[in-house]
């Protein structure tokens, strides 16, 4: 049983180091490989849920789900959270010098707020399981 489960975190961890370098190529992409990919369109970003907000909510699920996951797997280390906080920051302002690409203050309020909430879960889930 423990061989098992120590497979499933190897594999878990795989996936999260997959799932952060997927965010780091998309983010870095002068243009939206994932908008390539679905239309055809390097132009065109997808919208992942239907809301008023537009692609921003994208940013907000992409990095809630790669924070979720990296903080399960480490939450005894609390340098993951500086990882993924500042991996939401700097990608976003990287913006700034690539091509085709802009800064945009509600996407890095997005990226930081699926951080921050990532971060509230898995922290709420702990001290309920103290208890």
């Amino acid at each position: 049983m423990l061989l098992y489960i120590n497979k499933m975190v190897t594999f878990l961890k795989f996936i999260f180091y997959i799932s952060l370098s997927f965010l780091i190529i998309i983010s870095l992409y002068p243009g939206s490989l994932i908008g390539y990919l679905l239309y055809g369109n390097l132009g065109q970003q997808p919208d992942l849920i239907s809301n008023p907000f537009g692609t921003t909510i994208n940013h907000f699920i992409s990095y809630f789900c790669v924070s979720i996951l990296g903080l399960f797997l480490y939450k005894n280390n609390n340098e993951i959270v500086f990882l993924l906080f500042f991996l939401a920051v700097i990608l976003e302002l990287l913006h700034f010098v690539i091509p085709n690409r802009s800064l945009q203050l509600s996407d890095l309020i997005a990226n930081i707020l699926g951080v921050v909430v990532a971060y509230s879960i898995i922290k709420t889930y702990l001290l309920l399981k103290k208890q």
